[in-house]
């Protein structure tokens, strides 16, 4: 079995910052691919921007902690550090040439559809007048420069911001000198694209940055500059939290200090405009205190590009995706029938966004006026801006019935929000529950408690978020099995009160015992195999890192066990060594919608055990974190589960081979095929021919 998994020499085990990288990159490349809508191509590069700045706020921050940790000790976890850091530097500076290079052909490919997004020096003097009295209307009073050296502010500045570096020269002056200003670019103020007058049949746009650039006169009246030059700049802080010990201060303010001290997070990365003149570059730097170790890269004139994803459609919707709406499934949507009744008779399934979220938020809002309901406890980890999951919650607090909500407060970038549910939530009664001291609650499950019959549970692979689920595929399971609904009870249980030791029959809880039973999972298929019987693994996850999981599934593929893997983003599993013989397949998918599903099929000697839940085999899932996967037993949901992992396996078109080394190869299937339109198209079937 391979070994020595951590070393930055492993021939066997890729570390997980690499292998993200990995995976932004298949994002990016969807970006190349011309049969993907033209819109949505820029949507691609502006998710892969907006992925790389978190990267380099979360994961990239946390390697230059260990990499500038002077203790002898951490030498090894220093120098693996430093290995990965510049490693991370030589893709990301590769990938950003590839970025620049597919932002130039898409915006040629706009133009052949009279789509036209214009620099300032391209405006004719119509435009040129609008933008001035756009500027008067919209943006006067909301453009501040600041002087350099003199930039205080720059220290403080948010980096969720596009800054323009301005040159300025005096006519007048028989200096030649020089004067240096920089300004924040007031994007949430009008967007960042601006859009102008249409003409002749055709659309055209202009980025915020030459509507400043265009503006600069303006902007500086009165001091007699006439020459202008302006270059674009962004950078990413560490976004750890600095989270306040003092025993006086209470979770909530602990928090919200910590959030505080996020803005205050030394800055680890710049983009600047390579046109920018070295003196220039040299004031952002001086004043932002960048470190050798730090990301100082040369980019294109524009940065924060995350900002595509809001890029205007011009009224062409012919160059979006076709319109999937949500399937509300029939049999969970009969206003005759009670929801709940019907979950006491069988088990049921969503499976978004292919299906209507508006089925779950049917089971809250049926809860919260049921008389015979008399609790509802679950679980929050990220909410929408308008939840409608907490309206159901706090009607049913209205309506009598006791509501618990366990919440995460440490959501990355989503305490903020959290913190203000919580207090929405207090205030209309509900019992709020902030999880577990040094363990994130990450698990998304629902209880249901009756006055008189069976209870009721909701276990999900993703957040109870209307948001994400219109662009996360995840399963929930709706269930009343006693077995399942009781050990659901035992984790609010565990959560309340967690120094409470208990036993989970049917479910795999993490930090108790998941691990342990994914391993036993894992070791039976190895036996079958060996022993003659049936031995497979079929598993559709985000993100595969743990070392223990890792080599127990090198184990398996080397016992000769088939192991099929749909992994959307890390992976640290090497498929192609020689030691699997062929056993190991691992397929990562980009498509519109994003991978989000957790599901876990065993052979079990023929008894196709499968299981769906909210973790990832990583360390921070199974070890650090309060996470919840449930067996399924209805036949019918097992067999869509497994049809869902198989389609994925064989996608031709969205599907790409991860082979561990960053060359992410397209699926080689002779017939073209796209599992999640597959799905959709029928899962519409089934539902028009459902009575």
């Amino acid at each position: 079995m391979p070994k020595d998994l951590n070393s930055k020499n492993s021939k066997t085990y890729l570390p997980r910052d690499i292998s993200w990288m990995y995976f932004n990159h298949r994002i990016l490349q969807e970006a190349q691919k011309e049969q993907v809508p033209l819109l949505e191509r820029l949507s691609f590069l502006g998710i892969y921007s907006n992925n790389l700045d978190e990267f380099f706020r979360v994961r990239v921050a946390s390697q230059n902690r260990v990499a500038e940790c002077e203790d002898k000790e951490a030498k090894t976890d220093r120098e693996e550090a430093i290995y990965i850091l510049k490693e991370i530097n030589k893709l990301n500076a590769a990938y950003s040439k590839e970025f620049e290079k597919t932002i130039k052909s898409i915006n040629q490919k706009l133009r052949e559809e009279n789509i036209y997004l214009l620099q300032e020096d391209e405006l004719d003097e119509e435009q040129r007048a609008f933008i001035k009295d756009f500027y008067y209307q919209k943006l006067c009073g909301y453009v501040l420069p600041t002087w350099f050296p003199a930039t205080k502010q720059l220290k403080s500045s948010t980096d969720e911001s596009i800054y323009l570096a301005v040159k300025m020269r005096r006519k007048d002056l028989s200096s030649k000198k020089a004067e240096y200003a920089f300004l924040e670019l007031p994007v949430s103020i009008s967007g960042r694209f601006v859009r102008l007058n249409d003409k002749d049949g055709k659309c055209y746009l202009t980025y915020l940055d030459d509507v400043i650039r265009c503006c600069l006169p303006l902007i500086f009246s009165g001091q007699n500059y006439t020459d202008f030059e302006a270059y674009s700049f962004k950078f990413t802080r560490d976004a750890e939290m600095e989270i306040d010990n003092d025993l006086r201060n209470g979770m909530l303010q602990k928090i919200s200090k910590g959030v505080k001290s996020r803005k205050k997070g030394a800055p680890m990365r710049i983009v600047y405009d390579a046109a920018m003149p070295k003196v220039l570059l040299k004031h952002i730097m001086n004043t932002l205190y960048v470190d050798k170790l730090d990301t100082v890269l040369a980019g294109g004139r524009y940065q924060n590009h995350k900002d595509l994803m809001k890029f205007p459609d011009c009224g062409r919707k012919d160059l979006k995706y076709p319109a999937w709406p949500p399937i509300l499934k029939k049999e969970l949507a009969s206003p005759e029938e009670s929801i709940l009744e019907l979950i006491r008779q069988k088990d049921r399934y969503i499976h978004v966004p292919y299906h209507s979220f508006d089925s779950y938020l049917r089971v809250l809002q049926e809860a919260a006026i049921n008389r015979e309901v008399k609790s509802i406890k679950t679980t929050l980890y990220r909410l929408a801006k308008d939840s409608k999951v907490i309206e159901a919650l706090i009607a049913a607090a209205h309506n009598g019935k006791k509501v618990t909500v366990i919440i995460e407060l440490l959501a990355r970038f989503d305490e903020a929000s959290n913190i203000v549910w919580s207090k929405k939530m207090q205030d209309a009664g509900i019992e709020v529950i902030f999880g577990v001291e040094g363990l994130k609650v990450h698990s998304k499950i629902t209880l249901i408690h009756m006055k008189s019959g069976a209870d009721l549970a909701c276990i999900s692979s993703g957040n109870f978020h209307e948001g994400n689920a219109r662009m996360y595929t995840d399963f929930m399971l709706m269930t009343a099995s006693r077995p399942i609904v009781k050990d659901v009870e035992n984790v609010f249980n565990f959560i309340e009160k967690p120094y409470t030791m208990i036993k989970f029959k049917e479910l795999l809880v993490s930090p108790n015992e998941m691990k342990q039973k994914f391993i036993r999972l894992i070791n039976e298929e190895i036996k079958n195999k060996k022993a003659g019987k049936e031995a497979y693994i079929k598993v559709k996850i985000n993100h595969i890192t743990d070392e223990l999981m890792v080599k127990k599934l090198y184990e398996a593929a080397e016992a000769g066990v088939q192991v099929d893997l749909l992994v959307r983003g890390n992976c640290s599993l090497k498929p192609n060594l020689k030691s699997l013989n062929g056993n190991m397949k691992v397929v990562g998918i980009i498509d519109r919608y994003l991978e989000h599903a957790r599901i876990f099929i065993f052979a079990a000697g023929g008894l196709n055990k499968t299981f769906l839940g909210s973790a990832d085999w990583m360390p921070r899932n199974l070890d650090h974190r309060v996470e919840v996967i449930t067996p399924v037993y209805d036949e019918d949901i097992k067999a869509n589960l497994r049809k869902v992992v198989e389609y994925g396996l064989k996608d031709t078109l969205q599907g790409r081979i991860v082979d561990g080394l960053g060359t992410n190869l397209e699926n080689t299937g002779d017939e073209a095929f796209r599992s999640q339109e597959t799905l959709y198209r029928e899962y519409l079937e089934e539902n028009q021919n459902e009575k």
